[in-house]
């Protein structure tokens, strides 16, 4: 092996002010794209089915960093690595969601909605959660003060690239919908190439790394993951009585907005290697495992029948 365990715990990737800038700008183009394609139609959706999105919504906000954090205490991981898994479990659903949904005859619109939610609240409150649930596992903890986040400022400028961006993309949405559904066809394959190619780059510049510590990333990822889907999975079973609701609920939890995890890893924690690694390795994992379980559906599950797009409340929806 060409490093130690403690090298890989210790590795940063640099980055000049300019890069620092370059990122916070991606951030905000991103969250932008994303809030382009918000519609009236997502939040209709949640008045009228309120049981159903707030079952999915505290399993997704608050199920997800508590597994991550049974994870942590079982199998008790260097303190790098745990800082990359509660990062991604604080992040919002990701839209790759609403596709495997859809391929697996799951419910969009429920999917479509849990992934507005997770998102406008993650802009509010993303920098709180993650520093919330850091501060619950004590070597996160030490970590983040090892590294001297300053919190407020962490906070400050999180909060302002997230919520400027998303704020503006729904007011678009809302004030000029045929403008942003134009704007979002050009913005949101840049922002996806921007998360690629930042996976890419991530991946690539820590190949040493990788090779040397790929039996100690992966399994971490590869669990962490399994449990998410599972997690979706238990909850829906318990929760909810339509299939299709379920398998939505399955994706929504299993699948992250990892990019925004790397983006936050890169601009506000300086990159840490390991935490590093684990992001970058989940946003690539996350495809894997959803084909995975979208196959096992196709191949296994008996297809919901078709539900109309209704908003009227639907009484059997939990």
């Amino acid at each position: 092996m060409i490093a130690s365990l403690a090298e890989i715990n210790e590795a940063v990737v640099t980055m000049e002010p300019s890069t620092q800038l370059g990122l916070a700008i991606s951030l905000a183009f991103t969250m932008f794209s994303v809030a382009l394609g918000l519609k009236t139609d997502d939040f209709a959706f949640l008045r009228s089915h309120k049981r159903s999105v707030a079952t999915g919504f505290a399993a997704q906000v608050l199920g997800l960093p508590l597994l991550t954090l049974a994870i942590l205490l079982v199998f008790k991981p260097m303190p790098g690595i745990a800082l990359g898994m509660l990062i991604v479990a604080c992040c919002p659903g990701g839209n790759v969601s609403n596709l495997f949904t859809r391929l697996s005859h799951g419910d969009t619109a429920y999917s479509v909605t849990l992934t507005t939610c997770s998102s406008i609240f993650s802009t509010a409150f993303l920098p709180f959660t993650i520093l919330f649930w850091t501060g619950l596992y004590g070597p996160t903890r030490e970590l983040v003060d090892a590294i001297e986040l300053d919190r407020v400022a962490f906070i400050i400028n999180t909060s302002i690239t997230l919520l400027i961006p998303l704020s503006l993309g729904i007011w678009l949405a809302h004030a000029r919908p045929a403008l942003a559904a134009r704007a979002q066809k050009i913005c949101l394959p840049i922002a996806v190439l921007i998360i690629v190619v930042l996976v890419a780059v991530g991946l690539y510049t820590n190949a040493d790394l990788l090779r040397d510590f790929g039996s100690v990333i992966l399994p971490y990822v590869v669990l962490h993951n399994a449990l998410a889907f599972m997690l979706g999975a238990l909850v829906g079973r318990l929760a909810l009585k339509k299939p299709a609701t379920r398998r939505a609920l399955v994706f929504e939890i299993g699948i992250q907005n990892s990019g925004l995890g790397l983006l936050i890893m890169l601009s506000q924690f300086g990159g840490l290697g390991s935490g590093l690694l684990i992001i970058a390795t989940w946003g690539v994992w996350h495809f894997v495992g959803g084909f995975a379980v979208t196959g096992l559906y196709r191949l296994f599950g008996a297809r919901p029948a078709p539900q109309p797009l209704s908003f009227q409340e639907d009484t059997n929806g939990l």
